[in-house]
């Protein structure tokens, strides 16, 4: 069975994408910081397996803990490797999120640390693994050139994704004559934000955050050509996160994270180049950043 190893797995975002790949088959590491909420999560995976329960592996930790993502990344080889890492865990660096003026300086460098060190620190330990997975080569159709993985019609964020490869890759981004460089190995799927790209009041710390964190994936895309490297917009959603972040702000309407799902699994299923990637902000639409 492949392997994904999700960070910020006990709620939102990463629960309903660890929920999806192990309705497929897939076993899991995953992590969260409270040991409670990700036990119930780890016992809902556990549950949702095709016939059998899926493996589930819970750790609870920061992964700003250097320990603890070897400890992620052992628990992966002991299922037998890596294939998917995803790059979920992030904090806002200030609850309720305010202007720059008054953003605490501790603050943003726990967002940074959170949000780009601790990645990059959970790649480079998992990156023996994930260059020699076989997931992606195994299947038996790969979306040819030309073919949209992402058609169809969009339910909230989850239908449309709109691909923005990085472009100054033209094998990936598709802006040459040649084909597009398809990687063999296993994926890194980075959880980025439209604060990366748009400037929001009062998302400046966060916003800077996801921005390196959009330059970093940009950069290891082309320095692992071999590797499948996706950050992705998921848009908004109706999440604890945005809850901290805007307390006073309605998000009854926003969509619930599951929604989000679909657009990301389209992306597995569609062996996607690298590149950013953003989710519809409403039915039938697609945006680019």
């Amino acid at each position: 069975m492949p392997v994904a190893l999700i960070t910020g797995a006990s709620k939102g975002l990463g629960r309903a994408l660890a929920a999806a790949l192990a309705g497929r088959g897939w076993d899991l590491v995953v992590d969260a910081r409270s040991a409670g909420p990700l036990e119930e999560a780890a016992r809902e995976l556990r549950g949702a397996g095709r016939g059998t329960a899926a493996r589930v592996v819970a750790l609870p930790g920061d992964v700003a803990d250097g320990g603890h993502r070897a400890a992620l990344v052992a628990a992966a080889g002991e299922l037998g490797g890596l294939d998917l890492l995803v790059n979920n865990a992030s904090v806002l660096g200030a609850e309720p999120l305010v202007r720059l003026a008054e953003q605490p300086l501790d603050g943003l460098r726990a967002a940074l640390e959170v949000n780009v060190v601790a990645p990059l620190g959970l790649i480079q330990q998992a990156l023996p693994l994930l260059r020699v997975s076989s997931y992606l080569p195994s299947y038996e159709e790969v979306v040819r050139r030309g073919e949209d993985p992402f058609s169809g019609e969009a339910d909230g964020n989850g239908g449309a994704y709109d691909s923005h490869p990085y472009s100054g890759n033209a094998r990936n981004a598709g802006l040459s004559d040649s084909p597009p460089y398809i990687g063999t190995g296993g994926v890194i799927l980075n959880i980025s934000s439209d604060a990366a790209v748009e400037p929001y009041p009062t998302w400046g710390g966060y916003g800077a955050a996801k921005a390196a964190l959009d330059q970093q994936s940009a950069v290891l895309a082309v320095e692992e050509p071999g590797l499948r490297v996706w950050w992705v917009d998921p848009g908004d959603m109706r999440t604890d996160l945005y809850a901290a972040a805007v307390p006073d702000d309605d998000a009854s309407g926003r969509p619930l994270p599951g929604t989000v799902v679909p657009g990301l699994l389209r992306l597995l299923d569609g062996a996607a180049p690298s590149g950013r990637y953003s989710a519809a902000a409403a039915p039938g639409g697609v945006s680019s950043r």
